[in-house]
């Protein structure tokens, strides 16, 4: 029943309001839609909007994400207890579309209509940066992870050495160091001449990378021959393929959406480029297997940072699932390979409901946020710390060097995802030697 329902009932039983008097008029009172009832029952019951890219460019990170929260809705069936008292949890789960525009619509309508108490949101600037400004400027807890905090933190505004601007957003993520640190790890398995071709795209995360991770490469000795800035939905790469032929680069790093490496990537195998790369380093791309097989022959020992992967040895908070018992569920129910993103938005689910019992009261968004940036929990992808930064706001998380090799006959899929290197975690196992690309 609506506001004008209401009207329309008055109007027409204006004698029977006579009849029921005082105690009728409470009884309506308290059935109306934002009745003392309805606020009652409001109050029992936590709403945690999730956003991600489920379809567009970036749909390979939200791919999973149907299966991740069908386990957690059954997890949290039965409701929390928090502070003495039982409430209702109800997960809102929103598609971007892979649109920053539409990423900040659907973070609004939640707020506003939806009346969430907690946002998280996952995968890339696009997603996160306008989710997590949406929510900061409504006051609204929200956690995210999934792209390089340098990209969330100083692309949103903090400036270097200043306090934090912000106050109801929280990110965990890897950053330059996790990816300075595999990338090294990674390189120094095959000879090389330290000469890094670098496609870098003008956007959050190519602008973060091309500020911080080369100089940072180039300190510890890698030559870096950068083609500039692009735009995404470049549709003609050669000038910047034949800047790195002609300057014999043997190493590539590139942080593109999906489609803009495969239309890189499949010009460069025509124009001769890919044959003399020694390791092709991707990020943002590269990550699933779909964005892999698209690519046919040419995504064979293509070399990247991974952020979870099913052999990392911990556990979902939450459902107590394990990473090879998450990654198995997954294929069973989807028929499609495994993929990183399961551990990731699992563990941001996990951390959200941590964030939520810590508080002590999870309807006080001040103190829901308050949790959040003291919270230091083992997900599975690693033990998270807000206590110790390494900015206010940001935790990190590992990055090890993977690769997507040619999995062995009667496999059930064509490319195997191996851990090639653990200098960011020891307790996970390496599978495998990097090898060469060409």
């Amino acid at each position: 029943m609506n506001a004008n329902d209401n009207e329309t009932l008055n109007a027409g039983q204006t004698s029977r309001r006579k009849v029921l008097g005082a105690g009728g008029a409470v009884g309506l009172t308290l059935m109306a839609p934002g009745g003392v009832l309805a606020q009652a029952a409001d109050a029992n019951v936590l709403r945690v909007g999730f956003i991600s890219p489920r379809t567009g460019p970036l749909a390979g990170f939200g791919e999973a994400d149907g299966y991740v929260l069908d386990l957690a809705r059954k997890a949290l069936a039965s409701g929390l207890t928090i502070g003495g008292r039982k409430f209702s949890v109800e997960i809102l789960d929103r598609d971007t579309q892979s649109d920053p525009a539409r990423a900040s619509q659907l973070a609004k309508a939640l707020i506003s209509n939806d009346k969430v108490d907690l946002v998280l949101v996952t995968s890339a600037p696009e997603t996160v940066n306008p989710v997590s400004d949406a929510c900061e400027a409504a006051g609204v807890p929200c956690l995210s992870t999934i792209m390089p905090w340098e990209a969330w933190y100083f692309g949103r505004g903090a400036k270097p050495g200043e306090p934090s601007p912000f106050k109801w957003s929280f990110h965990f993520s890897f950053g330059v160091k996790e990816f300075l640190d595999c990338y090294v790890s990674q390189w120094s398995q095959i000879p090389n001449n330290k000469k890094v071709a670098a496609l870098l795209p003008n956007d959050a995360d190519g602008n973060a990378i091309r500020g911080s991770l080369a100089p940072a490469l180039q300190k510890a000795g890698y030559t870096i021959v950068d083609a500039g800035p692009y735009e995404t939905g470049t549709t003609d790469f050669s000038a910047q393929i034949s800047k790195f032929k002609a300057e014999k680069c043997e190493l590539f790093v590139t942080f593109p959406i999906p489609p803009d490496f495969a239309t890189f990537w499949r010009q460069s195998a025509q124009q001769g480029f890919t044959k003399q790369i020694k390791i092709a380093q991707v990020a943002k791309t590269g990550l699933f297997p779909s964005t892999v097989e698209a690519l046919g022959p040419l995504g064979f020992n293509l070399s990247s940072g991974c952020y979870w992967h099913k052999t990392f040895p911990y556990k979902s908070t939450l459902t107590g699932v394990t990473g090879a018992q998450l990654a198995d569920g997954y294929e069973a129910s989807s028929k499609k390979q495994w993929n990183q993103q399961l551990g990731a938005s699992m563990s941001l689910i996990d951390l959200g409901v941590e964030a939520l019992k810590a508080s002590s009261n999870p309807k006080d968004k001040a103190a829901v946020a308050k949790s959040l940036g003291s919270l230091k929990v083992t997900t599975m992808m690693g033990t998270i710390d807000f206590t110790k930064g390494p900015v206010p706001n940001v935790a990190t998380s590992v990055l090890i060097g993977t690769q997507w090799v040619k999995a062995a006959a009667g496999a059930k899929h064509r490319y195997e995802y191996v851990i090639t290197e653990n200098s960011g975690d020891r307790n996970i196992p390496v599978a495998s030697k990097l090898l060469p690309y060409a």
